[in-house]
C-alpha cells in the first residue's frame, strides 16, 4: 500500500472511531508514557496540542505543565516554529489549520530538547512513522538527538508503514489498547 492509500485507509478508521474510545485511547497512551524512563528524566518536552482526530494531549499537558516544560509546533510556511507553553490561555488559532499555538517567544535552544512525542497517521513496529505529508516533523527529527516517542491509537499501529529515506522511525511507539 502506498502512503496515499494508506492516509486513506487511516481517515476511515478515524471516523469509525467513537470520541469515547479515541479518550480511552488516549488516555491509556499517556498511562504509559508516563512510566517510561524516557518521560521521568525529560525536563524539556517537544510535543503537540491535538487536533479531534489525533492522541488527545490537553490533560496530558495541563497535568504535567508545571513540572516540565512543554514546547509546541506553530506552523509558519513550511516550518514548524517551537514555542514554550504557558497554558490554556495564552494559545491562540495557528495561521494554517488553525490549532491552538502558544503565543510566547521563539525557542532556540533544539539541543536542550530531552523528549519528543510525535504524532503520526500510522506507525509500525520497527518504529517507523507515516506522517500527513508536509514533512514538518522528519525537518525536525533529523536534526534532533532527543529520544523520539509515536503516539496513535490502536489502529495506528501497523505491522508496516510505507517508508522513505527521508523518513526518521521513532525510538518507541505507545499505542492506545
Amino acid at each position: 500500500m502506498d502512503k496515499q492509500a494508506a492516509r486513506k485507509k487511516i481517515r476511515e478508521l478515524k471516523k469509525a472511531a467513537t470520541p469515547e474510545e479515541k479518550q480511552q485511547e488516549s488516555e491509556a497512551v499517556w498511562s504509559e508514557l508516563e512510566q517510561t524512563e524516557a518521560f521521568a528524566k525529560a525536563r524539556v518536552i517537544l510535543t503537540y496540542w491535538s487536533m479531534e482526530d489525533e492522541v488527545r494531549t490537553h490533560d496530558f499537558i495541563s497535568r504535567w505543565a508545571g513540572k516540565k516544560c512543554f514546547l509546541l509546533p506553530c506552523v509558519k510556511g513550511d516550518t514548524l516554529e517551537l514555542r514554550r507553553f504557558d497554558g490554556r490561555e495564552k494559545l491562540s488559532p495557528g495561521e494554517s489549520f488553525a490549532i491552538p499555538e502558544p503565543a510566547g517567544r521563539l525557542w532556540e535552544e533544539p539541543s536542550a530538547i530531552d523528549l519528543i512525542i510525535v504524532p503520526g497517521v500510522a506507525f509500525d513496529k520497527k518504529g517507523n512513522r507515516l506522517g500527513r505529508g508536509k514533512g514538518y516533523y522528519d525537518r525536525i527529527l533529523k536534526t534532533s538527538t532527543a529520544y523520539k516517542i509515536g503516539v496513535c491509537f490502536s489502529f495506528q499501529l501497523w505491522g508496516s508503514v510505507p517508508v522513505e529515506a527521508h523518513d526518521i522511525p521513532m525510538d518507541y511507539v505507545i499505542a492506545g489498547n
